[in-house]
C-alpha cells in the first residue's frame, strides 16, 4: 500500500490542529485562560467565509472570515473575561464553555442540515506525488500553515509584542510593573488566537471534504487533545502536537477496517486515548514545564 496519501492526510489535518492548539497556548500563555469556545470559533470564521464568498470570492470572504473571528475573540475577552479577571481559573474556563454552547447552538441554527460551500477555486482538483493521487487542498493546508507558523514563530521572539506576551506569561505583575500594558497584549494575543482558530476552520472546509457541516466543531475538538499533548505553555508543544494527533488520526482512517475490532470512530477517540497515556506519564505534556511548588 502506498503511504504518501496517508502521510499528506496526517500532515494536513496535523497541520490544521497546530493552528487551533497554537492559538489554544497563546491564550493561556497570555492570559491564563483555556477558551473552551475555540472549536465554535473556527467554525464561525468558516461560517462567515462561506455565506460570502459566493459575493466577494473565496479570498475576500476568507479574510472576512478571519477578522470576524478574531473580532469575536476579541469581544468574549473584553466583555466577558476582562470583566472577572481575578475570578479564579475555574471560573473563565466555565465562562467559554457558556459562550461554546450559545455560540454552536446558534451555528448549529444557522448551518441547519445544508453542507455550505465555500468555492475553493482548487475545487476538487488533485495532484501526482511518488504515484499517489494527492488532493491540492492538502498540500495547500500544508503550504499554508508552514508560512502562517513561521511568521508567527519570527513574530513571537523578536517583534516588540512577541517579547512583551512572552515577559507577561513569566511574570505579570513584574511585567506590569516595568510598564508593559496587559491589556493590549492580551487583546492582541485573543485576536490572534481567534483568527488562527478560524483560518484552520476554513482550511478544514476544503476538498475532499464536502464542505462546512455542524459536526466541524467535533473535529476541531481533536485540537485541544493537541495542545495538552504538547504542553498547554509550549508553542513548540503545540506544533509538534497537532502533528502527532494529526498522524494517528490518519493512520487510523486508513487502516480502519483492519483495526474495526476496536470499534466504530476509533480515528476520533485515538488521539484522546494517546492524550491520556501522555498526561499520565508527563502530566505537563511533551514540552510542557513543571510547575515548581514551595512546600
Amino acid at each position: 500500500m502506498n503511504v504518501v496519501p496517508t502521510l499528506i492526510m496526517g500532515l494536513s489535518l496535523g497541520c490544521t490542529y497546530a493552528l487551533v492548539a497554537l492559538g489554544i497556548v497563546i491564550l493561556h500563555k497570555g492570559s491564563q485562560v483555556l477558551n473552551l469556545a475555540h472549536g465554535s470559533i473556527a467554525v464561525l470564521g468558516a461560517y462567515v467565509a462561506a455565506r460570502l464568498s459566493g459575493y466577494i470570492g473565496f479570498y475576500a470572504a476568507a479574510l472576512v472570515g478571519i477578522a470576524a473571528a478574531a473580532l469575536f475573540t476579541l469581544l468574549v475577552e473584553r466583555v466577558l473575561i476582562n470583566r472577572i479577571r481575578n475570578a479564579p481559573v475555574l471560573s473563565l474556563a466555565v465562562m467559554t464553555v457558556g459562550v461554546e454552547v450559545i455560540l454552536q447552538t446558534w451555528l448549529t441554527g444557522s448551518i441547519g442540515i445544508d453542507i455550505l460551500q465555500l468555492g475553493q477555486p482548487w475545487g476538487t482538483d488533485s495532484v501526482f506525488i511518488l504515484g499517489a493521487v494527492v488532493p491540492w487542498n492538502r498540500i495547500i493546508t500544508i503550504g499554508v500553515t508552514i508560512v502562517v507558523v513561521s511568521v508567527f514563530i519570527l513574530a513571537f521572539r523578536f517583534s516588540n509584542w512577541g517579547v512583551a506576551m512572552r515577559a507577561a506569561a513569566e511574570d505579570r505583575e513584574t511585567a506590569e510593573l516595568v510598564g508593559l500594558k496587559l491589556s493590549k497584549i492580551t487583546m492582541v494575543t485573543w485576536a490572534t488566537a481567534g483568527g488562527l482558530a478560524a483560518l484552520a476552520g476554513i482550511l478544514l472546509t476544503g476538498a475532499p471534504a464536502p464542505g462546512l457541516t455542524p459536526a466541524l466543531p467535533v473535529i476541531v475538538l481533536s485540537a485541544f487533545a493537541a495542545a495538552l499533548i504538547g504542553g498547554i505553555d509550549s508553542v513548540a508543544g503545540a506544533l509538534v502536537g497537532g502533528l502527532i494527533v494529526g498522524m494517528i488520526q490518519a493512520v487510523t482512517i486508513t487502516y480502519q477496517d483492519a483495526l474495526s475490532f476496536l470499534g466504530l470512530g476509533l480515528s476520533d477517540a485515538a488521539a484522546f486515548m494517546v492524550m491520556f497515556v501522555v498526561l499520565v506519564v508527563r502530566p505537563q505534556g511533551l514540552f510542557g514545564r513543571r510547575e515548581a511548588v514551595r512546600v
